[in-house]
């Protein structure tokens, strides 16, 4: 199901981001996909077949849209930022502007955000800031209300902070994955190939954000909102009663969609049960899409 990929490359405020892109542009029946990474991962992470189904971009290029997964700064091609600059909001800025250029690049008149963990994280805050593009709806996977205190986030973000590791690959497959059998070898070793050197300011920031930006954050967001929390997930408490409270924050979005994703580990898209979240994803954007439409007209 591969499909061409192109490397762009966007400047900004003296930083340059790339990313990891294909499909069709100028596509006036499907939202351009903006894809947001996690910790420890490059954009690559959207191109992980975890099943015979396929990648996310392999996935969502089969059912029309261009997407467009960008490497976050200090990942892939990206500039990255000096420790006590590497902040979320930072990001958010940056990303913002990116997306901005994406979007005209593509000839886009809708945009559906797509973030996993401190990607769905930063992908919630561009939302909430009401940015310069015409977003659509956000799915943010891999995060939610509630970390475990004493769990492996807050063991993560123990390391020194100005550091920047590089995790074995055993050490992250405990988090990233679910028990065996959710996964396929296959899926795993392309995992490998996606993973990359994390700044630890990142890991300090994400088991604060619940806490600190999130209950600021929610109330902001004013487009649809797609949640999926993995079944086995080592980072974040999934059940549902914590769900639920995620979606309950929400006040101002029109919609929200949050659930448990059955069989899978925190990085749900690189499990045999992910190619059922892309799927999901897919039929949510053509919801935001549909609603997106009759909310312009009906303000005509």
């Amino acid at each position: 199901m591969a499909q061409q990929r192109e490397i762009l490359t966007y400047e900004t405020d003296g930083v340059t981001l790339t990313a990891w892109a294909a499909g069709p542009t100028g596509s006036a029946d499907r939202p351009l996909v903006v894809a947001v990474h996690g910790g420890t991962y490059t954009a690559r992470y959207f191109d992980v077949a975890g099943s015979a189904g396929g990648s996310f971009l392999d996935v969502a290029v089969a059912h029309g849209h261009r997407v467009v997964a960008f490497d976050r700064p200090g990942y892939g091609g990206s500039t990255p930022l000096a420790p006590a600059a590497n902040t979320f909001e930072r990001h958010r800025e940056l990303l913002t502007a990116a997306i901005i250029a994406a979007t005209k690049d593509a000839g886009s008149e809708q945009v559906f955000l797509v973030g996993h963990s401190i990607g769905g994280m930063i992908a919630l805050m561009i939302a909430a800031s009401h940015p310069d593009f015409p977003l659509i709806g956000v799915s943010a996977t891999g995060m939610g209300a509630v970390i475990p205190s004493g769990g492996a986030a807050e063991a993560l973000g123990s390391l020194p902070p100005d550091d920047t590791v590089d995790l074995p690959y055993e050490q992250r497959d405990q988090v990233m994955f679910g028990p065996p059998g959710t996964y396929t070898a296959d899926g795993l070793a392309q995992a490998h190939e996606a993973y990359a050197p994390v700044p630890v300011r990142e890991l300090i920031q994400a088991p604060a954000w619940p806490r600190e930006h999130l209950p600021t954050v929610a109330p902001n967001v004013r487009v649809p909102v797609h949640n999926a929390l993995a079944e086995f997930d080592a980072l974040w408490a999934s059940n549902p009663e914590n769900v639920a409270k995620f979606a309950a924050m929400f006040g101002s979005a029109p919609f929200v969609d949050a659930s448990v994703a059955r069989g899978t580990g925190h990085s749900i898209d690189h499990h045999v049960l992910g190619h059922a979240l892309h799927l999901r994803q897919l039929a949510f954007a053509a919801e935001c899409a549909a609603w997106d439409r009759a909310h312009v007209e009906g303000a005509r």
